[in-house]
């Protein structure tokens, strides 16, 4: 009995095993926890719009991510730590994320939306420390609950229970995470067919839209069904105009990617080539991937 209990108690401390890209899309369900991850960003939208417009394209996600993960290295001692226009540009040129200007046009961006500010008592004018706002900070915990929520449907693991118990895991994590995925080519720079939409303004919005269209579980003939997509809609929810996402769609359909089944109707039935889900599947996974390590490695010093 002892013995048993003993071995009992040295499994459940054993952590579990890390979702790899490969382990990843041999789930049968990722495409489905894909889906449902899509729906909640579409809710992210819903509640925080301005934020979620902002960082709709990849560039800019790539921007927040990294902005972000200097804030959370920031040292109160140190005044030019943190968000700073000259590290986040040094970060951001290395890997050729965006150009100089791109990421100091976002910045002054944010500025304006009030989504990030100066440090509080900084006189430091030249280097110009800067944090997020509080909604900053909502949005991307909620962002990240929601990322950790998807990896434990996929293997019924408790990283929502573990952020819950110690919010100080999501601190920690975050810029592993982002630091991994900035300087990963595979997630930096998406397929052809993928960079489509995310590397539009607002694509990013559009895509997750469209992605939770989706109504078969597996595609026939190579091809999957998408049903009720309506530019008014769309144009509608997200503030955007028509001709923008009639230029998303046209170009998504130059390239193969999708074609239209009934045109001629008020509500229209789209087919999408299960080449472009896989290599949606694919793009995602390496940041599902990045995620889980990063929480991995966040929580072992609450595991000990």
């Amino acid at each position: 009995m002892n013995r048993s209990t003993s071995s009992s108690k040295i499994e459940n401390s054993d952590p579990p095993r890390k979702l790899s890209v490969e382990r990843l899309l041999s789930n049968p369900d990722f495409f489905v926890v894909l889906q449902q991850g899509a729906r909640h960003m579409i809710e992210l939208y819903d509640r925080f719009p301005r934020i979620a417009r902002l960082v709709a394209a990849q560039q800019k996600w790539l921007l927040t991510q990294a902005a972000y993960a200097l804030h959370l290295g920031r040292d109160p001692a140190d005044p030019l730590s943190g968000i700073t226009a000259a590290r986040l540009l040094d970060i951001i040129v290395e890997f050729g994320a965006a150009s100089r200007n791109t990421a100091t046009a976002f910045l002054a961006e944010m500025l304006a939306y009030k989504l990030i500010r100066d440090v509080a008592g900084s006189s430091n004018r030249r280097s110009r420390p800067l944090e997020p706002t509080e909604a900053s900070h909502e949005a991307m915990m909620l962002w990240f609950r929601g990322q950790m929520r998807s990896l434990d449907l996929l293997d019924q693991g408790d990283r929502v229970a573990r952020l819950e118990a110690d919010p100080d895991i999501f601190l920690r994590a975050q810029p592993l995470a982002a630091n991994r995925l900035i300087a990963d080519s595979a997630w930096r720079e998406p397929p052809p067919r993928i960079s489509c939409f995310v590397w539009t303004e607002y694509g990013g919005l559009i895509l997750d839209d469209f992605i939770s269209r989706i109504v078969e579980p597996a595609p026939v003939d190579d091809r999957y069904r998408v049903e009720g997509l309506r530019f008014s809609e769309l144009s509608s929810h997200y503030s955007l105009s028509r001709t923008h996402i009639r230029r998303l769609f046209s170009r998504a359909e130059a390239n193969g990617s999708i074609g239209w089944i009934d045109r001629g109707n008020t509500r229209h039935t789209v087919w999408v080539a299960s080449s472009f889900v896989e290599e949606y599947k694919r793009w995602q996974a390496v940041k599902f991937s990045a995620l889980d390590e990063a929480i991995h490695q966040a929580s072992r010093p609450a595991e000990v």
